[in-house]
């Protein structure tokens, strides 16, 4: 099953993808299944209802129609740093041999074409192609062998950061959580659609049109349940929370010189099995 969040004027809707076309509905209208995060609360079967409501509704022309996150306000974003041993290598760290966790807020989200904001305060805007993981059945102490149970499905996540920002501390949460810059979406691919865990997908990230990262989630460090597992060693999973799972090498600020994203750019990353996640970036002065 694939999903997108929209808008279509004041109305936010919910469609269902198709080789490429979407058919749905907005809230106002009669059937209206819920949001993508109220179907996910509700477990699988609410999903199943909602795919079979929505794939006989009306054809939603993307024209008119501006792209949503799939989950507007997820509970927790927990994101992952160092878990490419390539990126790593580009870092100024050692390999962790625990995950490297940071929170991401919700107020930062952005869907697909929607304008990621390089700031007033800063030109260092770095791109960070990566697979995010949404959760469907909660729990607390999740064996690494079940954690897979847990997951809803996948999407696609721009990390975009602030470097400057980012090392001004030994904690990274400031430089990751700039307005307009954590690009998601578009679409929510349901887990039983992709290999187990996501594993083996091919991960792509552009910056005009030229390769600038080239993974596959097979070489994560953590992947997708040991993740889960450990993470819900402190904290209580709970459905519709979001994973960002890592990024490979070749971010900007590793470069010599460093390639930071520039208003008119458009960065685009793309996941093997989920689609493409494209932004363009303006400057925030150019928006008052």
């Amino acid at each position: 099953m694939r999903f997108v969040q929209f808008s279509e004027g004041t109305q936010h809707g919910l469609a269902v993808e198709n080789n490429g076309v979407l058919h749905g509905m907005t809230a106002n209208e009669p059937g209206y299944p819920g949001s993508l995060q109220q179907l996910i609360a509700k477990g699988s079967a609410a999903l199943q209802a909602a795919h079979r409501v929505l794939s006989s509704s009306r054809q939603i022309e993307r024209a008119a129609i501006r792209l949503l996150p799939p989950l507007s306000r997820p509970g927790k974003i927990i994101c992952v740093g160092l878990n490419y041993a390539d990126h790593t290598k580009e870092s100024p760290y050692e390999q962790p041999d625990y995950p490297t966790f940071f929170p991401r807020f919700a107020s930062t989200l952005i869907g697909g074409d929607e304008a990621i904001v390089r700031p007033k305060a800063s030109e260092q805007l770095d791109y960070e192609g990566e697979l995010a993981v949404i959760i469907g059945q909660g729990g607390r102490h999740i064996s690494r062998a079940n954690a897979l149970e847990h997951v809803a499905g996948y999407s696609i996540f721009n990390e975009a950061s602030i470097r400057d920002y980012q090392f001004k501390s030994p904690q990274w949460t400031i430089g990751k959580n700039f307005d307009a810059t954590g690009a998601f979406g578009p679409l929510f691919v349901s887990a039983d659609e992709l290999p187990a865990g996501a594993k083996g997908l091919g991960l792509i990230t552009r910056l005009n049109g030229e390769i600038v990262q080239q993974g596959n989630t097979a070489d994560m460090i953590f992947d997708v349940a040991e993740l889960i597992s450990v993470l819900s060693e402190a904290l209580t999973l709970e459905p519709g929370d979001l994973i960002v799972s890592g990024t490979p090498a070749g971010i900007g600020w590793a470069r010599k010189p460093p390639l930071f994203m520039k208003p008119g750019d458009l960065c685009t990353v793309e996941i093997e099995g989920i689609g493409t996640l494209s932004n363009p970036i303006v400057d925030e002065a150019s928006i008052g």
